[in-house]
C-alpha cells in the first residue's frame, strides 16, 4: 500500500504566509526522507489555507525532494482551464523526473468558481466537460476538441510534454455515488475524501466504482483506490488529543458553521476516534489498527492522512509524521503486503495440464 500526507497547508493564529510555506517545505521534505510515497496539496482561495496555486508550490518541492510523489489535494478542476492544468502539471513532472500527478475533484468549497467567472448552476457539467478534454490533452499532443464552457481547439498543440506517458490523473470524490461510476466507467483510479461518520457507509462506493470500471472493460488490477482521512500520530493517545483535539475541533465547526452543520463537541470527537470512526488518531499502534481496518472494507491501494490542520503545532506536525513513517508505516506495508500474499500465490498457479 502506498502511505501519504495531504495538506491544506492552514493559516492559523499568529502565524504569517511566509513562515506556513517555510513549514510546508520543511514537511514535504520531512516526508521524502521517511520514505513516504506520496505529498499532496490542496487548492483553496481563502485567507484560512496557504495555497491557491498547488503547481507552484509542487514545483519547488520538486526541486528539494528526490523520490516522493507530488500531487494536488485536488486540483479544482471546474474552475480552472484544463491546457494550463497539463501545461503546469507537465512542468512539475519534467523537474521532479516523474513524479507528478493531478488529483482532480469538484472542490468541497466554492469561492473558485465566482472568482474565475464560472456558475455554480453548471457545477457537474464543468467537471464532465473539462475532465474529458484533461483527458485528450494528456493522451494527444495536438488536440481538436469543443464543449459549451470553453473556446474550442483545433489541431491545438499542447506543450510541454511530460516524463510520465500518461500523466497520472486521479478522481477525488467526497461521496457522490455519480463521481464514483465516472471514474470507474473512464478507468481511472479514485481517490474517497472520509471526513466523517463510520468507514463501512464508504466501502459500497468503492465496489460500485471497481463494478463500473469492470463493465466498461477496464482491467481490474488497474482500478486503483485511495482515501484521504484526517490523521496524528502520539507517543500515547493522550499526546495526540493534546496536540489535535481542539484544532481539529476548531476547524470542522468553523467549516460546519458555513455549511449549516451542527456543532462538534469532545463526544463527536471520540466517537470519530474511535476504531470504527473515521479519524485515525492515536498511538502508532492505534493508527496502523485504524488503517488495517478500513483497509479490510475498502481494499484499496493508497492511504494519505491529513495531519496539519488548523492551529497544530508545526514541531508537533512534525513529529507526527516521524512515527507515521518510522512506526506505522512499516507495520502497514508488512500486513497489507501478508494479506495479498495469498491472492498473489493463487493467480501465479499454472491450471493442470488435460
Amino acid at each position: 500500500m502506498e502511505l501519504g500526507i495531504a495538506t491544506f497547508a492552514d493559516i492559523a493564529g499568529s502565524i504569517s504566509p511566509e513562515q506556513r510555506m517555510r513549514n510546508l517545505m520543511e514537511e514535504v521534505e520531512l516526508a521524502d526522507q521517511l520514505g513516504l510515497d506520496v505529498f499532496a496539496i490542496g487548492e483553496h482561495h481563502r485567507p484560512d489555507y496557504l495555497v491557491s496555486a498547488p503547481t507552484v508550490v509542487l514545483g519547488a518541492a520538486a526541486v528539494r525532494t528526490q523520490r516522493i510523489r507530488l500531487s494536488s489535494a485536488v486540483t479544482v478542476l471546474s474552475s480552472d482551464d484544463p491546457v494550463r492544468v497539463f501545461e503546469q502539471f507537465a512542468e512539475v513532472d519534467l523537474l521532479s523526473g516523474g513524479r507528478a500527478e493531478i488529483m482532480a475533484g469538484r472542490g468541497s468549497f466554492i469561492e473558485s468558481f465566482p472568482l474565475f467567472g464560472y456558475d455554480l448552476d453548471d457545477y457537474d457539467e464543468l467537471y464532465a466537460e473539462k475532465l474529458e478534454l484533461l483527458l485528450r490533452i494528456r493522451d494527444e499532443v495536438h488536440v481538436t476538441w469543443s464543449g459549451r464552457h470553453r473556446a474550442p481547439l483545433q489541431d491545438a498543440g499542447i506543450w510541454p510534454r511530460p516524463v510520465q506517458d500518461p500523466l497520472p490523473i486521479w478522481v477525488a470524490v467526497g461521496g457522490t455515488p455519480q463521481s464514483v461510476v465516472r471514474a470507474g466507467t473512464l478507468g481511472l483510479p479514485l481517490t474517497i475524501a472520509i471526513i466523517g461518520g463510520q468507514p463501512e457507509r464508504f466501502a459500497p462506493l468503492a465496489e460500485l466504482y471497481r463494478e463500473a470500471g469492470r463493465r466498461a472493460g477496464h482491467d481490474p488490477a488497474g482500478l486503483a483506490v485511495g482515501i484521504n482521512t484526517h490523521a496524528f500520530v502520539g507517543a500515547s493517545s493522550a499526546e495526540a488529543d493534546s496536540a489535535f483535539a481542539a484544532s481539529y475541533l476548531a476547524v470542522m465547526n468553523r467549516i460546519g458553521r458555513e455549511r449549516g452543520w451542527p456543532p462538534s463537541g469532545r463526544d463527536a470527537y471520540e466517537a470519530l476516534r474511535s476504531p470504527r470512526g473515521a479519524v485515525a488518531v492515536g498511538s502508532s499502534a492505534q493508527v496502523a489498527e485504524k488503517i488495517l481496518f478500513e483497509h479490510e472494507l475498502l481494499h484499496h491501494q493508497r492511504y494519505i492522512g491529513q495531519m496539519s490542520l488548523g492551529a497544530v503545532e508545526h514541531r508537533d506536525v512534525l513529529r507526527s509524521m516521524e512515527l507515521f513513517g518510522t512506526e506505522v508505516a512499516p507495520v502497514v506495508r508488512a500486513e497489507v503486503a501478508r494479506r495479498e500474499a495469498p491472492a498473489t500465490a493463487a493467480a501465479g498457479v499454472a491450471e493442470p495440464a488435460d
